[in-house]
């Protein structure tokens, strides 16, 4: 696949978009069935499996990231002025940064998650719907960084970002929700 081109007509937008809508249209259908399905309360220390699936994805993108940057300048593909400013001698190839903006990218939205999670923790509040959110966005983000690192292909990089958001959307309204406001 190539990357979008920014003259494209909107006929060759929507059918570059028409996958990815597909996408994001089935995890929200997925969400109202698993919304609409039994609750019933679980150990919230089942939350710390997913908490730790996603810290082992932070720590694998981030030793991809040195390696990449480290074996890059040792093979003359990127300068160390590149790295002391990122606006001298960038490189050519773009791939050489794409662990760097995944590490970033996880660095944004799943603080948020880890955040939801320690709180149900703390108030020892989870069902079986929250654990599977919760396995859920964490399956979304690895597929975001694999799809960021691997081909960075755009609209199905947007995809898996916007499910992952709203699947963390969905964690916190229930959580406030049932914990309520005061």
């Amino acid at each position: 696949m190539s990357p979008i081109n920014s003259t494209a007509t909107n006929i060759s937008l929507l059918r570059i978009y028409t996958a990815p809508c597909i996408i994001v249209g089935s995890v929200v259908a997925w969400l109202f069935w698993l919304l609409a399905g039994e609750h019933h309360s679980v150990r919230p220390e089942l939350l710390v499996s997913p908490m730790a699936a996603l810290f082992t994805l932070t720590a694998l993108v981030w030793l991809i990231m040195v390696v990449a940057r480290n074996v890059a300048v040792i093979r003359g593909h990127a300068s160390i002025g590149y790295f002391a400013d990122y606006k001298s001698d960038i490189p050519a190839d773009d791939r050489l940064e794409r662990p760097a903006r995944t590490f970033n990218n996880l660095m944004q939205v799943p603080p948020l998650f880890y955040v939801i999670c320690l709180l149900m923790l703390v108030v020892k509040e989870a069902d079986n719907v929250q654990i599977a959110l919760a396995w859920a966005f964490v399956v979304l983000r690895y597929a975001h960084a694999f799809i960021y690192m691997a081909v960075n292909w755009v609209p199905y990089r947007f995809a898996t970002w916007a499910s992952s958001c709203i699947i963390l959307g969905t964690l916190w309204f229930r959580f406030v929700t049932v914990v309520g406001f005061g």
